[in-house]
Formats: C-alpha cells, sequence, structure tokens
C-alpha cells in the first residue's frame, strides 16, 4: 500500500472518540447488569414473603384443625366416662337381680 493510503486510514482512525464509545458501552452492560440484580432481587424477596404468607396460614389452619380434633377428643372422654358409669350400674344391678 502506498503512503498515502495509510495516513488517510490513520486521519479517519479518532482513539478518543472510540474509547469514549468503549467507555459508554461498558457503563451501560454495568447499568443494564446491576439493574437485574435488582430486579431479581426484588422479584426474590416478594416469593419469599409470599411463602412466608403461606406458611403462616398453613400454620393458622393446623392450629384451628388441632383445636377441633381436641374439642372432639374431651366430647369423647365425656362421653366414655359416661358409659363406664352406666355400665357399672348395670353390673350393680345385676349383680342385685341375680
Amino acid at each position: 500500500m502506498s503512503p498515502v493510503v495509510l495516513q488517510v486510514a490513520a486521519d479517519n482512525t479518532r482513539w478518543p472518540e472510540a474509547a469514549i464509545a468503549v467507555a459508554g458501552i461498558a457503563f451501560v452492560t454495568i447499568i443494564a447488569a446491576i439493574l437485574i440484580v435488582q430486579v431479581f432481587g426484588t422479584w426474590r424477596a416478594r416469593m419469599s414473603v409470599a411463602r412466608e404468607e403461606a406458611y403462616r396460614r398453613l400454620a393458622e389452619e393446623s392450629v384451628a384443625a388441632q383445636r377441633l380434633a381436641g374439642d372432639g377428643l374431651e366430647r369423647t372422654a365425656t362421653k366414655l366416662d359416661e358409659l363406664e358409669q352406666r355400665t357399672a350400674q348395670l353390673e350393680r344391678l345385676l349383680k342385685e337381680v341375680g
């Protein structure tokens, strides 16, 4: 190649503008990466709150079911005591008659 062509090519290359363009692209890339990380962090926090809320509701439902089961057990125990008393009375009556 001739020296004139090399000289023209060297004059058309502006390194400060290229450096600014590369820095701008790097800046935009970094900002985009930070934005993506923050968005996913917020999403993850919201999912965590939703999961904790679901666990809280499940715990409340479990407590209510346990209370209901406890009430049922108390009623069953009361009825069993009544049956034991009646059975004892019947046994005494049969002993007196027989």
